[in-house]
Formats: structure tokens, sequence, C-alpha cells
């Protein structure tokens, strides 16, 4: 783990990370004016729906429409984190209405959120304090399936293993 905190590979299907196409991600929004050059080219229909977002290991935040795997987002490369975003336009300006880490493909731990908020700090984009909606991911131990955390129920629902309390998706980390 570095400074700017852990990097996460994909762990998704190989099928989905096979068909990704190097140099399609998702956009890269390193700056205010390239978030309004990006949200002004959606539609009022994209805007009602959350986008797909990445941080990259650059520490820049990619978008592709929601419907898009976060390996292609991230043109299969690792992340510092990854989910699911929307944005709002109130007072004359544009920030995040709800955020999560909700990406099964790269299964981000929730400390993940530092990367996020660095990321929409440096495009100058109003925030919440955390992700808006928080997804726990472990890897059961037992069976070695990718559980999501519900309820603080640490139980695997594949084989009824408890699961750690600590992230551990990926077994290469």
């Amino acid at each position: 783990m570095s400074a700017r905190g852990r990097s996460y590979r994909y762990v998704g299907p190989a099928d989905l990370e096979a068909v990704v196409r190097p140099g399609s991600g998702g956009c890269r929004i390193s700056s205010a004016a390239d978030f309004g050059n990006w949200v002004a080219e959606r539609s009022a229909a994209e805007l009602a729906e959350p986008f797909t977002f990445v941080v990259g290991t650059d520490s820049m935040m990619r978008l592709a429409p929601r419907r898009s795997e976060h390996v292609a987002c991230a043109d299969g490369e690792r992340v510092l984190s990854a989910g699911e975003i929307s944005f709002i336009h109130e007072a004359g300006r544009w920030a995040v209405g709800d955020v999560s880490n909700q990406s099964t493909g790269y299964c981000p731990d929730v400390s993940s959120w530092s990367a996020v908020a660095r990321a929409l700090d440096g495009i100058e984009l109003g925030r919440p304090s955390g992700f808006t909606y928080e997804v726990m991911f472990r890897r059961c131990p037992g069976c070695q399936e990718h559980n999501i955390v519900r309820e603080d129920d640490f139980v695997c629902v594949f084989c009824g293993s408890d699961l750690p309390g600590a992230w551990n998706v990926d077994p290469a980390a």
C-alpha cells in the first residue's frame, strides 16, 4: 500500500476483462474545466442516472455511462477506487449527489473513499464526507466466492462459512 492508498486489481469475470480495448476507457477528468466540458455533453436522461467511475492509480477520476463495466472504464488497469456516482446541479454549481464503492469487478474497500475525495477535490466538485452508500466486500475463506456483507452479517451466502472482518477480496494483496 502506498501513501495514496491501496490499489485494486480487477477480480471480476475474466470474460469481461478479455474484451477491454486499450484506450477505450472512461473519460479522464483532471480539472474543473474537464468536468464542465464532460457534463455539458450529457443529456438530461444521462444525468438522471448514476455513472460508472474509477479513480486510476494516477489519482484521476474516469467517468463512463452507468452500464459500463468498471474494468473497461479503467482500461483494464489497477484502480484506487471504483463505484457509481451521480451529480446534482445546485446554487449554480455541480456537486456529487450520491457516490458508492459498488463495483463487483474491483470490490474496493470502503477505505478507498480517501482516493475518491482527493479526485473530487482536484476537480473542485462539492462532495459528501464519505460514500453515501458503502458496500463491504469479502472473499470467503472456505469457497473463495466474493460476497457483499449486508446488515453486518459476516456469513458467506454461498457456503455459510464465517467471513473475515477485514477486506480480503484479492488473495494477491
